[in-house]
């Protein structure tokens, strides 16, 4: 940050997405402090007000600008808000002035580049921090909410395999996703047909297992990024994961069914334990009000992990069956992105 200021000059690239009206919004929530804000996009949004989550425009938020102009020297701390073309034009150039933190996936898989979930990993973040400035990528959601949840059960038992399905919602492939599901929905109900464009076939009132492309093996690009970043946030890089991931016709929430196994026994009780006191994780025990946790019940509290149905597998020792839900658009990628800016900003370089 610049000699004599303690607050960061703060630049949001591709604030028109949903993940970058939601970093504003997380800004505003938690009353992070700075010394300027910059929100940034491609010239199709230029003078647009910043809206937040409700759609809402505040009066003294800036009007979005153009990233092609902007001078990164400006900046202390830069979000990447998902967007892989503004990320691979301008995030390294950005990072040789400051701290840069991408929502995509443009650099997930370089292995120099630290890979952060701010509850699971943040030591990563401590050779950045003392260069004062540098890449960092953030995972995918729905890793994001695995690693959280795997974290504590692992510094416990030792992991020796995870097998996982996703529901994703439909926020993960943007707004645009979004208004296919409205439009389908609200066109069924009228009896017509469904456009199915968005995924190449009806979302409304359906679910369809493939998020991504298919790959020569059979496997979707989704599921090849949920082993291979789990992995690396983990630091656990023989783990064996077994995932089939699905888009289902939720707005925000991805869910996950999680069934995992261990080296050492590990009771049920002791499970919830570890749980209850990790890092961005809330445990909905059974005989709660809440029962479970659901997309719909939980998203308007999305600054946790939240775990339900955690039992004992009946078919194996030494393994647990637990269901998983998070906010994918404000837990897994907003509130991680800020987090990490926190911490960064937080370690007196």
């Amino acid at each position: 940050m610049r000699q004599g200021s303690s607050l960061p000059r703060i630049a949001v690239v591709g604030v028109s997405s949903l993940i970058g009206e939601a970093i504003v919004a997380e800004l505003r929530a938690r009353k992070v402090g700075f010394a300027e804000l910059h929100t940034l996009d491609d010239e199709r949004n230029l003078g647009r007000p910043v809206t937040d989550e409700d759609g809402e425009a505040r009066a003294k938020t800036p009007l979005v600008t153009d990233v092609a102009a902007f001078d990164f020297s400006r900046a202390d701390v830069v979000f990447f808000c998902g967007r892989t073309a503004l990320a691979e034009r301008y995030a390294e150039a950005a990072a040789a002035h400051a701290w840069v933190i991408d929502s995509s996936s443009t650099f997930r898989g370089r292995s120099e580049v630290p890979l952060l979930v701010a509850d699971v990993n943040p030591a990563l973040l401590e050779p950045v921090a003392a260069a004062g400035h540098g890449l960092i990528a953030l995972p995918g959601s729905a890793s994001v909410a695995l690693a959280t949840v795997l974290a504590p059960l692992h510094a416990l038992a030792g992991l020796v395999r995870a097998e996982v399905a996703t529901y994703q919602a439909v926020s993960g492939s943007g707004r645009g996703a979004m208004d296919e599901l409205a439009g389908e929905t609200v066109a069924m109900l009228s009896g017509k047909k469904a456009r199915g464009r968005a995924f190449g076939r009806q979302i409304a009132f359906n679910v369809i297992p493939q998020v991504d492309a298919l790959e020569e093996d059979g496997v979707t690009r989704e599921e090849r990024r949920l082993w291979e970043e789990t992995r690396r946030v983990l630091a656990f890089p023989q783990l064996a994961i077994n995932a089939t991931a699905v888009r289902v016709p939720v707005f925000f929430g991805h869910s996950l069914a999680v069934h995992a196994s261990f080296e050492r026994p590990l009771s049920v009780a002791d499970a919830r334990a570890a749980v209850r006191t990790g890092a961005g994780l809330s445990l909905i025990e059974a005989d709660s009000s809440a029962e479970f946790p659901t997309p719909a019940t939980l998203s308007t509290a999305p600054d946790k992990v939240y775990v339900g149905r955690l039992r004992a597998d009946l078919t194996r020792d030494r393994a647990l069956n637990l269901w998983v839900v998070a906010d994918n658009v404000r837990k897994c990628a907003a509130h991680n992105a800020v987090s990490v800016a926190q911490i960064l900003v937080n370690s007196g370089h």
